[in-house]
């Protein structure tokens, strides 16, 4: 095997090391690995293309500074998920704060026409009505997630969309089991109400 395949395969703990050891290649790895993931854990938290944008450069900045301080104790992705989660946390505060967080993803027409293209190019190919279909779904999911207040909106995002088990999600938010579950069945029992209505 050759060089550059080897280093092609290398796990998040070799890759944090080799970064730590001056390997700045390593760190370029980390985030072709990891940025889809996070955009889209941004985008289900913010709901809004362009923050979620922002937000994912945020995060990754933020592990560029802490990197050299991980001592892999915890899973490498269970620590960015805990970058991520309070990075979006700041970001949707400070929305609230400058009354920009968007009042209805559907009245938004500008973002609307941007994700369509986005989704659109993703679905290339494929049978047009069909996948609109599935766009369409998406969207109303992602709205009524939106509406959920936001300590239902990170357990449901977490533990049903991430698939993340409940150990994680106790690492990455700090909840505890019991409280992690009493809040997941409230924010399903709440989403399902909200789907009901529209879906």
């Amino acid at each position: 095997m050759d060089k550059e395949a080897t280093k092609s395969i290398r796990d998040d703990g070799d890759l944090v090391k080799a970064f730590q050891s001056g390997d700045m290649i390593a760190f370029d790895e980390i985030v072709l690995r990891y940025k889809d993931r996070i955009f889209s854990l941004c985008y289900r938290f913010t709901g809004n293309f362009h923050e979620a944008e922002d937000c994912t450069q945020d995060v990754f900045l933020k592990v560029y500074r802490s990197l050299m301080k991980f001592r892999l104790e915890s899973s490498f992705y269970t620590w960015l998920y805990r970058i991520t989660l309070n990075t979006c946390r700041s970001r949707l505060k400070s929305m609230k704060v400058m009354n920009k967080k968007k009042i209805g993803y559907m009245d938004n027409i500008d973002n609307r026409d941007e994700d369509y293209q986005v989704l659109e190019n993703a679905y290339e190919g494929k049978n047009p009505i069909t996948e609109l279909e599935k766009i369409e779904r998406i969207r109303l999911v992602q709205n009524a997630i939106d509406s959920l207040p936001a300590w239902q909106k990170e357990v449901i995002i977490l533990r049903d969309i991430e698939g993340l088990s409940y150990e994680e999600i106790n690492r990455i938010t700090g909840y505890r089991l019991g409280t992690l579950k009493s809040r997941l069945s409230r924010a399903r029992h709440s989403l399902k109400e909200r789907l009901g209505r529209i879906i």
